[in-house]
């Protein structure tokens, strides 16, 4: 909580939750969700493998897959809708041609294994010989922009991801949970009128509304790092900003399409970042509505 220049006490609040059942997949908001170490229950348990190149790949390698939906089914498996609306089903045996068809390139569908499955895990081959140029192709940066100061990040973590896709054991690139606040969301709209500034762009689990407090009113959780909160039943830790990639940039549907001018922004003006990874500390249940309150 916070407090308002008139002294009365301001409530974060969670506005919107998302699930996102496929990596690099746009996923699908719910009303009420288990949180558990390894994140939202029922979030990236799927993704896709390039049989081009190897290793499991996402947007920001086959940005196709940004214009793919999905949505969990009751037995673990997930329901994709392709960009031409053909839809189809994990566990369909043509789901794989079906998927390939659409995004252009060779891919399988694959289940999230254990932490002891380390070769499914293990990174493909690069695109470019040059690894700064990879990395600045990953992060969607053009040649007078910084890459992200990765060395701010976990040591322990980088190490691991210099050799796989993402953390043993999960499907997401660094942390169980990334949020940012409505008014993140409002303030690039502002800033970005001719922008499709949409949220599904940048993939949060939780999204708060954060009234202003002290008159402050743009990108409110840069400064929850650090901090320790309840939200619902659970307990989460925030840990790092999250450096924004060349996903932001990439169409969704023919209403939200390919957009560079979003991420320009966010690197030139907002210092790469917009949103903030966390940790669970404490599983618990999370709620549209439920408030989130620092501990």
């Amino acid at each position: 909580m916070g407090l308002r220049p008139s002294g009365k006490v301001t409530l974060m609040q969670v506005s919107q939750l998302w699930r996102y059942p496929v990596k690099s997949m746009i996923g699908e908001r719910i009303d009420s969700v288990d949180v558990t170490g390894t994140g939202v229950a029922g979030d990236r348990i799927w993704a896709t493998r390039d049989l081009e190149r190897g290793g499991i790949r996402g947007a920001k390698k086959i940005p196709l897959l940004m214009r793919c939906e999905s949505r969990l089914l009751d037995d673990g498996h997930v329901e994709i809708t392709t960009p031409t609306g053909e839809v189809t089903t994990s566990s369909a045996a043509e789901a794989n041609s079906v998927l390939s068809d659409a995004l252009g390139h060779s891919v399988e569908l694959e289940a999230l294994r254990p932490a002891s499955d380390s070769e499914h895990f293990r990174r493909g081959a690069p695109d470019l010989d040059d690894p700064v140029q990879e990395l600045r192709n990953l992060f969607g940066r053009v040649d007078d922009e910084p890459i992200p100061n990765l060395g701010a990040f976990p040591r322990d973590l980088m190490v691991t991801l210099a050799e796989y896709e993402s953390p043993p054991g999960s499907y997401y690139d660094m942390f169980p949970l990334m949020l940012m606040s409505e008014q993140s969301i409002s303030h690039l709209k502002d800033a970005l009128p001719d922008s499709s500034v949409d949220v599904r762009r940048f993939r949060p689990s939780i999204v708060i509304d954060a009234p202003p407090a002290n008159g402050d009113t743009a990108l409110p959780e840069l400064s929850w790092v650090g901090r320790t909160a309840t939200v619902g039943s659970a307990t989460i830790g925030f840990v790092i900003a999250c450096p924004r990639c060349v996903m932001v940039t990439r169409a969704i549907d023919d209403s939200v399409g390919d957009d560079r001018e979003v991420l320009r922004y966010v690197v030139r003006e907002l210092n790469q970042d917009v949103g903030v990874y966390a940790n669970i500390i404490e599983p618990g249940t999370i709620s549209e509505g439920d408030e989130l309150t620092f501990i």
